[in-house]
């Protein structure tokens, strides 16, 4: 069997595409479709250079979806990125004129080189779904998928995103460097033209808005929804942790897994989900205590040792639900 069979047909054909010109990514492909087909969005984080655009620009042409990019400066401002109310002489009234976060499928690229009063500007279309400007409220269309990049935060002439942002991206990823036989495989396909250039969409951005009501009717045992609480609540008392997972970390972790679960081809949730998804879900939500960081501690390790030590549910028989 194919590796795209055993996926929901449709999903697996944009992530066949994504990977037409993405070589040795599939776990970035693949979390980015579970972002948006849960009304997510992804913080791609990772040094210049190793695909980030282009893995946001592949995903929008997938699923034929307009595409807008805000390309973050230090002299940026917020009304460049939500939009103004311009004084039309003519018409004697103010119009508006929408910024370019009035698109489907956002890049937000270098998010981190903005100021934190820039990169809030993002915050309401990101979590409701609408943009407030001069007291006027504007939903945004649907689809709506934001993929923010940021440079680590070492690099000079960076911001680093408050809190109440990071917790706004579904998930934090990274894309690393390709290996040789990748990087090979890379140079062959831009050799004679961009590869990105021959994508074209597999759905359209009506199926995917289909497609993310579905995922609501994925199944949640009981069980593991007591499982995430058991992963959530042990970040709050963990000693290397300062600040811990919110409940919208929790919801967020159910929210993604089903969406993971209905690319695979499932209707219901499993344990194996839930620790696939933890470390990309949760890691930027929670911050260590400085005595962990000078420990070398990371995020991820904190997480990742909570699962190991979070007994897996036994889940009831499916056809009792």
């Amino acid at each position: 069997m194919s590796q795209y069979e055993a996926m929901h047909p449709k999903l697996g054909r944009v992530i066949k595409n994504i990977e037409s010109v993405m070589v040795g990514k599939r776990d970035v492909s693949l979390l980015s479709l579970v972002a948006i087909l849960a009304n997510g969005h992804v913080l791609l984080e990772d040094v210049p250079g190793v695909g980030k655009t282009m893995m946001v620009k592949a995903l929008a042409k997938s699923v034929g979806a307009e595409f807008k990019r805000i390309q973050f400066t230090p002299d940026l401002l917020p009304s460049d990125v939500t939009g103004v109310s311009i004084y039309n002489p003519k018409e004697l009234r103010f119009e508006f004129r929408e910024g370019p976060l009035f698109g489907n499928i956002v890049l937000a690229d270098e998010i981190n080189r903005t100021s934190p009063k820039t990169q809030s500007a993002l915050l309401e279309g990101m979590e409701e779904g609408s943009v407030t400007v001069d007291g006027n409220t504007r939903i945004l269309a649907k689809p709506f998928f934001v993929m923010a990049t940021q440079n680590p935060v070492d690099y000079e002439g960076t911001y680093p995103l408050p809190e109440a942002q990071l917790d706004r991206f579904l998930f934090k990823l990274r894309m690393g460097y390709p290996t040789k036989s990748e990087e090979f495989e890379v140079l062959t396909l831009a050799e004679k033209e961009r590869p990105i250039h021959k994508i074209e969409s597999v759905i359209s951005k009506e199926e995917l808005a289909e497609l993310q009501d579905e995922i609501q009717t994925v199944y949640v045992d009981e069980t593991i929804k007591n499982y995430i609480i058991d992963i959530t609540s042990k970040t709050r008392k963990h000693p290397s942790v300062y600040l811990g997972a919110s409940p919208r970390a929790s919801i967020a972790l159910m929210k993604a897994a089903q969406a993971y679960a209905f690319i695979l081809g499932r209707d219901y949730i499993i344990p194996d989900d839930i620790q696939y998804l933890a470390v990309y879900t949760l890691a930027h939500r929670i911050i260590l205590r400085s005595e962990a960081k000078f420990e070398g501690k990371s995020s991820e390790d904190i997480i990742g040792e909570i699962i190991s030590r979070t007994s897996v549910p036994v889940q009831r028989s499916l056809s009792s639900k």
